[in-house]
């Protein structure tokens, strides 16, 4: 935590995006003799990490705008997942040797969540427009569920458990509902106790700390979605906190959040650069140059599809708002310009998400054999999350930057 906090406050002077700058000194301490190896348990990580990450995002963003931008996010967050999942198990079935559909599948399903929390952490303090960090963090809060859903499914076939499409979208609609009912019932819980004590500052906030951790806990025994959990917490909470809470409270609980979110920030993007050693270490020094490159292809698979979605996506919207039947369906506000669009897209970037649930995979099956093409499944995918955030991560600012100057030129110039 001292050389995040040291290094982030570096990147600040340097101007070069913080988490860039912890990757890198995560690979390089990694690769320090004497290190220890740190085994990252993945149940552990998503119970550290996504909680508070998804209640912080979920409780700042505004109800109003994520109902606006809802179909936008959707098909981000649950279409473009699946999409992303199919395209990705092609490439990796027909291009890596030896890869079954079912091992494919595994990887793809890996890969398809993007990582808002890294996209915004590198825009900080470039001026992203509000309807694009709407949109990125409105997609952040479902897609890791959606991510999750595919990721079991495609284990279990891995397994040689059958896969029946119907059965699978019943399953996944409840987890969905399942955890919007833990949600649900745990900001109402927690709405009750702070109306009655939110005069009591230290044990309000110490409530809210706490809510996120113990509604994703309940959620994920009762084998629903934690993740939809605590998102709908977070939502139930900030309208209701916008009537009760005093300005004191909310000031105090801001700063205390802000502080967190930079604490866990940062650990993720060294955690993510520390593993890279580790996993170099179980592939064959012959196989290293080839994986390299499929993962290296995988990334720009990934964000041809992200980039044709969102472009497809702009489309639909113009259609949609000037057809007469769909006109009252789309808000004026809920469009998107090509500028948006190239912004959103080229924030598709992957982090702790897909590397928990890679460092989470079995290592055997229920037989006792071996998971087929383990070290290579979790090798490509911690390349791909390098290559998106150092390769993309390097790269939007620059765009950023770009489509603010393409956005205050004048119409007449632009014509030209």
């Amino acid at each position: 935590m001292a050389i995040m906090i040291g290094l982030s406050a570096i990147a600040d002077k340097i101007k070069l995006p913080y988490p860039i700058l912890l990757i890198a000194a995560g690979i390089g301490i990694g690769f320090i003799p004497t290190m220890p190896e740190i085994k990252l348990n993945p149940e552990v990580v998503f119970l550290i990490f996504l909680p508070p990450l998804l209640y912080d995002a979920a409780f700042n963003i505004s109800f109003k705008d994520f109902r606006t931008h809802i179909n936008t996010i959707s098909t981000l967050a649950i279409g473009l997942v699946f999409v992303t999942t199919l395209g990705i198990a092609a490439i990796a079935h027909y291009v890596i040797p030896g890869m079954s559909w079912p091992v494919s599948f595994v990887l793809g399903a890996i890969l398809s969540a993007t990582d808002a929390v890294a996209a915004i952490g590198i825009t900080k303090g470039l001026g992203l427009s509000h309807k694009t960090t709407t949109i990125l963090e409105g997609e952040s809060l479902v897609n890791d569920a959606s991510a999750l859903v595919a990721y079991r499914f495609a284990v279990a076939a891995v397994t040689g458990a059958a896969f029946v499409f119907w059965k699978a979208g019943l399953q996944f609609l409840g987890l969905l509902a399942g955890g919007y009912g833990v949600g649900f019932a745990a900001a109402k819980i927690l709405g009750l106790i702070l109306r009655r004590i939110h005069n009591n500052t230290l044990v309000s906030m110490s409530f809210m700390l706490l809510m996120p951790f113990v509604t994703y806990r309940i959620a994920e025994e009762l084998h629903v979605s934690g993740v939809i959990a605590v998102v709908v917490l977070g939502l139930g909470i900030s309208r209701y906190s916008q009537l009760i809470f005093p300005e004191a409270l909310k000031q105090q609980s801001k700063s205390t959040w802000d502080i967190i979110i930079f604490l866990l920030n940062g650990l993720i993007f060294i955690l993510i650069g520390l593993e890279f050693p580790y996993v170099l270490k179980n592939i064959d020094s012959q196989e290293v140059l080839p994986y390299i490159g499929y993962a290296f292809l995988i990334a720009v698979v990934a964000l041809a599809l992200r980039t044709v979605r969102v472009f497809m996506q702009q489309s639909n919207l113009t259609h949609a708002f000037q057809s007469k039947r769909a006109r009252r369906k789309i808000s004026e506000e809920a469009l998107l310009d090509w500028q948006t669009s190239l912004v959103i897209s080229w924030s598709g970037m992957r982090g702790i998400v897909s590397l928990a649930i890679a460092i989470g995979l079995p290592v055997e099956l229920e037989d006792g054999t071996p998971f087929p093409q383990r070290n290579t499944i979790i090798f490509i995918s911690v390349v791909v999350v390098l290559f998106t955030l150092i390769g993309q991560g390097l790269t939007l600012p620059w765009i950023v930057r770009q489509v603010k100057k393409t956005r205050e030129m004048p119409k007449t110039e632009i014509h030209q």
